[in-house]
């Protein structure tokens, strides 16, 4: 079982994060946190990365069901979801998978809650088009 669900698209990497950031609004997600992976890297190390950003999406009645199942589910809000450069005027977008991520969890109330929100993150990603 692969950890994330991903899409390769052919756009601009800034209109890429835009898409992104509306399918998951779609959702019913918000973006809480947003981290430029290319910047940081460049203020902190002085190397030079591709375009690479994490977006911390939150779905809030779901983030309340898993924290009412499991107290330290915190440790894994928000849900990440990366856009990077694939080159070649590509952009790939990856979600992390909730179903693979709560199997760490040894709390089956939690099951029913992974599976509805990887499928509206499948979703989200599927809505961004075809590569």
């Amino acid at each position: 079982m692969s950890y994330y669900i991903a899409k390769t698209l052919v756009a601009g990497f800034d209109e890429a994060v835009d898409l992104v950031t509306e399918a998951l609004k779609r959702e019913g997600f918000g973006v809480l946190t947003e981290i430029d992976v290319q910047a940081t890297l460049k203020e902190k190390l002085g190397v030079n990365f591709r375009p690479y950003r994490i977006l911390g999406a939150c779905n809030p009645p779901f983030a309340h069901r898993a924290l009412e199942l499991e107290d330290k589910i915190g440790l894994m809000l928000p849900c990440n979801v990366i856009v990077q450069d694939a080159g070649g005027g590509r952009v790939e977008v990856a979600a992390i998978d909730p179903i693979a991520s709560m199997q760490a969890v040894n709390n089956p109330a939690l099951a029913d809650v992974g599976v509805e929100v990887r499928a509206k993150m499948a979703r989200a990603i599927d809505a961004l088009g075809d590569s």
